[in-house]
């Protein structure tokens, strides 16, 4: 599928591999119009890339023209996606922090399609917190983010920071383009994520090690399906997946089992995909412990159980869970799959926690199962998903 794709070119060595994408992307049918910013100009010619793009590129913002257009809104509004490659150290912290003072951050700061920076820079400057921060800040805004690889570096040493191959960059971009069906389109989602925290003391809380990727990417994905989505979260390192129509933010057990309840009656479809703790203190210290000789005791209460009150009051919902096994996945699985009334379990090991990936299976109330090879949680998210009926 034909489309109108804006490069931004900005002034890290790797610049050069311009020409390569702007090939690579017209020889597949693509439209496509160059920015380049000053530095960018001192590493590789205007010239080369107009040649290859078939098309003026632009360096000068101001620069006189014939026409009389809004350039920066003109072309923020031709292009279906923007690619930055290489985007450099400056040009991620000047999005980051509102910085419009040339053709290409003024474009992207108007744009309202999805923007891409493909990072490439000195190994010190991609480690760098700062860095780090704007990118975290960027993605919290629905920018993506197209990571560096390992390899020789201009500064001579063997590092990650080197831009992405071409190749995988272009596969990347027009992965933005497959049209994904809109099979949840009009239905009402709510997803659970995160790690539920049970306070202690003012300072200490029990929680788990879930991170809370395979629910925010079950969100995400839902969303790309078409439906109307309710994220309730538990904390995360995560970006805040904007995309969402609506999320909430809880801290305990009893804060995700009300915020859920209060909602379930209005939505079509429930996926329990955080990791609730079973139990809370059962006296809370209002006070910091303090050490003191001997062991200390802790009694636990046990929680409500969010899932099995789903099950508990299902009508026509559509209800999945998780099951995170140690042992005896599928036993265990299908057990949890049956107490509770739940049309299809999602099961996988402990081992998958804190990972990108995942390799679960499928087990459905008819009794049949599905087994899945490992594969990015982004993408298990829309086999999951395909599951509803």
């Amino acid at each position: 599928m034909k489309k109108n794709i804006l490069l931004g070119v900005s002034g890290g060595i790797a610049a050069y591999k311009a020409a390569n994408i702007i090939s690579m992307l017209k020889k597949k049918g693509h439209n496509v119009r160059v920015i380049m910013t000053k530095s960018a100009t001192e590493i590789i010619t205007p010239l080369t890339l107009e040649t290859l793009a078939r098309d003026r590129v632009v360096t000068d913002m101001w620069e006189k023209k014939s026409n009389v257009e809004v350039e920066h809104i003109s072309f923020a509004e031709w292009a279906d996606v923007i690619l930055v490659a290489p985007a450099t150290y400056n040009v991620v912290g000047k999005i980051a922090n509102g910085i419009a003072d040339d053709m290409l951050t003024t474009v992207i700061s108007a744009a309202t399609v999805p923007v891409y920076f493909a990072m490439a820079m000195n190994v010190n400057m991609y480690e760098n917190p700062i860095l780090k921060e704007n990118v975290e800040k960027l993605k919290g805004y629905g920018y993506r983010f197209i990571e560096a690889d390992e390899g020789f570096l201009a500064c001579n040493v063997n590092a990650r920071g080197r831009l992405k191959k071409e190749e995988d960059i272009v596969e990347i971009i027009e992965k933005e383009f497959i049209e994904v069906p809109q099979t949840l389109s009009g239905k009402k989602i709510i997803i659970t994520a995160g790690a539920t925290r049970e306070a202690i003391d003012p300072v200490r809380f029990l929680t788990n090690r879930s991170t809370g990727k395979m629910g925010y990417s079950l969100a995400k994905a839902a969303k790309k399906m078409g439906a109307h989505v309710t994220l309730v979260s538990a904390p995360t390192n995560l970006p805040r997946p904007c995309e969402v129509d609506e999320i909430v933010d809880v801290l305990s057990a009893e804060d995700m089992y009300k915020a859920v309840m209060d909602r379930y009656e209005h939505v079509d479809v429930a996926i329990a995909c955080a990791a609730v703790a079973d139990y809370k203190i059962k006296e809370y210290s209002s006070n910091k412990i303090k050490k003191k000789e001997g062991d200390l005791t802790l009694i636990l209460d046990r929680n409500p159980d969010i899932l099995m009150n789903m099950g508990m009051k299902k009508d026509k919902h559509f209800l999945i869970g998780f099951a995170a096994e140690s042992e005896n996945l599928e036993d265990n699985a299908r057990g949890k799959l049956e107490r509770k009334n739940l049309d299809m379990i999602v099961g996988n090991s402990v081992s998958y926690m804190q990972r990108d990936e995942n390799k679960v299976v499928f087990l459905f109330k008819d009794g049949s199962k599905k087994d899945l090879s490992e594969m990015p949680k982004e993408k298990l998210a829309f086999e999951i998903l395909k599951e509803i009926k």
